[in-house]
């Protein structure tokens, strides 16, 4: 029997799913008794860290835990659940950790940006029994803004490189803590898993043991969805985001079973955007919900959904907060949501009012669950001009002249899938959006969209030069060059794509071997248990 300590916040289904799979059963702690007798406990910490420390103190969790720490019996920690070990954090002064390990929390201090998010490899210091069906040159997921530094190295288990090393796990005793996410790294997160449940395995070293480890560029599946006129969910796809092909809804597939597909095909993320709105359904019935929850227990890398992340009242006069929302999405299986038209009208109420209202569900979910959790997508297309004096937006000298031979133009947001451009250019939004607490952009373009002419490289250039948090590129993909090109020629994190995987034009292994000895990227060979 495993004990998991759920404090509230963000997605433990996906920890619970992946020890379930190595044949385990998992009880959630309920009171504090429950931690003081356990067996063995999780800690699967997810969001902010003075949010975590406010529920831990408010339900008295934070004695008994001190006490099962101390006593040394099995204990891993993951990501929060690592830092929390810790005596304080720079993300929230004022807010004391457990104080098990001697030392700070503090946020990376780096050109790169942060959050520092995707699959990273680790450097070894020290056997351990997690390491068990390890190679040792295996990438993990990352997702987070800060990272721990030990007064000493006696408890440094790994270090990892963003920018400069950093510790990336810990052992003292029976207690070992992780940065990265085992339930969300692929078979390698699960032999890691299945190390740390096996007290009678060995403390090992693998055979590889790396200096020094870079951060992969991710390939990410997206899968847009929505229900066919037989009120059937599908997985469909648009050209420039119109999804019907003879008057019918494009029906690629069914959500579960492709992205069960794409993750044994070897995708590093998969994003679900709800491209229905289901506003009559109650939150607890949401159709979406059951995707992630069906997902979940085979899917073990991140999952992001987009599509209704904001205010709604139901068909039964129940109002629901994006908040909410969110946070029902986290508990089925999402690891970050994604906000999409709502961010255009949100940055538009900030233009306006030349401040931050502090209520808008892009600083109320990052506030909570922490800026990694929050994605916005941006749905921009071209507009040309003659001069850059013509209009009062963000303005690209392009190499890809109008329908006059205009040299110049700027991206216009648009909202409502595309139908209705606003006085907002893409640039704008994606600055205001981080400030705002937003960890990452997902950027499309609609002249791109299903065109499999390649990533728009002067867009997503304008972005990055304008924003330190990742960007995924999107829309546009159509051979396994686009990939390599939107990497060598842009500072994306991410490339995203859709039809084309699913219509297996360009399959995701096809995309990693191209990319293998020209690219950074993650394997999609997996390790053995």
């Amino acid at each position: 029997m495993i004990t998991l300590l759920d404090y509230g916040a963000g997605n433990v289904r996906s920890v619970i799913n992946a020890i379930e799979s190595l044949g385990e059963t998992v009880k959630r702690v309920k009171t504090s008794e429950d931690i003081l007798a356990a067996e063995k406990l999780i800690f699967p910490g997810v969001g902010a860290f003075g949010s975590m420390m406010k529920v831990l103190n408010g339900k008295n969790y934070v004695d008994p835990l001190k006490k099962y720490l101390q006593s040394n019996r099995p204990f891993l920690g993951i990501c929060l659940g690592l830092q929390v070990l810790f005596e304080s954090s720079e993300e929230a002064p004022g807010f004391k950790g457990l104080g098990f390990i001697p030392g700070k929390v503090k946020r990376f201090i780096t050109d790169l940006s942060i959050p520092h998010i995707g699959w990273n490899g680790i450097n070894i210091k020290q056997p351990s029994r997690i390491f068990n069906g390890i190679r040792g040159d295996e990438k993990f997921y990352f997702v987070h803004s800060y990272h721990v530094v030990p007064e000493d190295d006696t408890a440094v288990l790994t270090t990892t490189n963003y920018g400069y090393e950093f510790v990336s796990s810990i052992q003292k005793g029976n207690i070992i803590a992780t940065q990265f996410h085992p339930e969300k790294s692929g078979q390698a997160g699960l032999n890691i898993l299945q190390g740390y449940l096996d007290n009678c395995r060995k403390q090992t070293k693998p055979l590889h043991i790396s200096k020094s480890t870079r951060l992969a560029k991710r390939i990410i599946a997206c899968l847009d969805v929505r229900s066919n006129d037989q009120g059937d969910l599908v997985v469909t796809k648009g050209d420039q985001y119109d999804v019907r092909e003879e008057g019918s809804v494009r029906d690629l597939g069914k959500p579960v079973d492709l992205a069960r597909r794409y993750y044994e095909e070897g995708a590093d993320e998969i994003t679900f955007l709800n491209i229905t709105g289901f506003r009559d359904f109650p939150l607890e019935n949401m159709p979406m919900l059951d995707v992630l929850k069906q997902t979940s227990k085979n899917v073990f890398v991140p999952l992001t959904i987009g599509g209704g992340i904001r205010n709604y009242t139901d068909k039964n006069g129940c109002h629901y907060t994006a908040l909410e929302v969110a946070a029902e999405y986290f508990r089925s299986g999402a690891d970050k949501v994604s906000i999409g038209s709502d961010a255009v009208l949100i940055v538009e109420e900030y233009l306006k009012a030349n401040k931050k209202s502090g209520k808008s569900a892009i600083e109320e979910i990052a506030r909570v669950y922490g800026n990694q959790a929050v994605v916005v997508s941006i749905d921009p297309k071209r507009v040309y001009v003659t001069s850059p004096d013509d209009v009062k937006h963000q303005v690209i000298e392009t190499t890809i002249p109008g329908p006059n031979g205009e040299r110049y133009c700027w991206y216009q947001c648009t909202i409502k899938g595309g139908r209705e451009g606003r006085e907002l250019d893409a640039v704008t939004l994606a600055h205001i959006c981080e400030k705002l607490g937003a960890g990452e952009i997902l950027l499309n373009c609609i002249d791109r969209d299903g065109t499999n002419l390649g990533f728009d490289i002067e867009l997503i250039n304008a972005v990055k030069e304008k924003v330190s948090i990742p960007v995924i590129a999107s829309s546009g993909a159509g051979c396994v060059e686009h990939f390599l090109d939107v990497f060598s020629k842009t500072g994306a994190e991410a490339a995203l794509a859709a039809g084309i995987f699913h219509r297996k034009e360009v399959p995701i292994a096809d995309v990693k071997n191209y990319l293998k000895d020209k690219i950074e990227i993650r394997s999609s060979i997996t390790s053995s248990r």
